[in-house]
């Protein structure tokens, strides 16, 4: 299985290249601005292109051959990026794609804590949703992780919600996130044209405890 990191040197992703070389025989392509952020542990799985999503004709090349694009992206140009990277899969004929997103694009976070999330993220929630709304409508075997607030606590701990269901969890840690991202990788029929909440079980709260 051949896999495409775009953003490769995010907190997720690290610990996403991590468990893909520990518990997968995938070959992994890290796609990020600047290369020598990343120290390559497995050079016979781990190829390195420097280039931004930004780039159309780069981001195609690192396309080719790849069966699954992770795209662990951000940032206040989310809209430009997320057409730059469907674009590119569809031109390259790659189908399978898990993209991070935040939680409430949907407005499904309910009570104080959705609230207080609104304020915390502010006018952002407007590109987070037209990301969502672009990958939704294209026709990519896509999974959408819509993240409650980021943790780095050493543990796999998780419970996901459907689109159209309440998001109550506050906090997920990295690891978690992580864990779902190589499981989505690995398993061809699950995940497939989902938006999923994801959260640490029994988290519910009027806004995250480390707040």
């Amino acid at each position: 299985m051949n896999v495409l990191i775009l953003g490769a040197n995010g907190q997720v992703a690290r610990l996403a290249t991590d468990l893909f070389l520990k518990e997968t025989d995938a070959q992994l392509t890290l796609y990020l601005r600047k290369s020598k952020r990343l120290k390559i542990v497995e050079p016979s799985r781990e190829r390195v292109i420097e280039g931004d999503v930004n780039d159309p004709v780069k981001l195609k090349e690192a396309m080719v051959g790849q069966d699954v694009v992770y795209a662990n992206l951000g940032g206040s140009d989310i809209v430009e990026k997320t057409e730059n990277v469907v674009k590119a899969m569809k031109a390259a004929g790659v189908k399978r794609g898990i993209f991070i997103n935040i939680l409430g694009i949907y407005d499904e976070v309910p009570g104080k804590f959705g609230e207080w999330n609104k304020r915390m993220v502010g006018s952002g929630m407007d590109s987070w949703c037209k990301s969502a709304s672009i990958i939704e409508n294209s026709d990519l075997e896509y999974t959408i992780l819509r993240c409650t607030w980021f943790t780095n606590k050493e543990e796999i701990a998780y419970e996901l919600t459907e689109k159209g269901e309440p998001l109550v969890g506050t906090e997920i840690s990295r690891k978690s996130i992580a864990a779902v991202v190589v499981k989505l990788a690995e398993t061809t029929d699950w995940g497939i044209r989902q938006s999923w909440g994801i959260s640490k079980p029994n988290t519910k709260g009027d806004k995250p405890a480390f707040y």
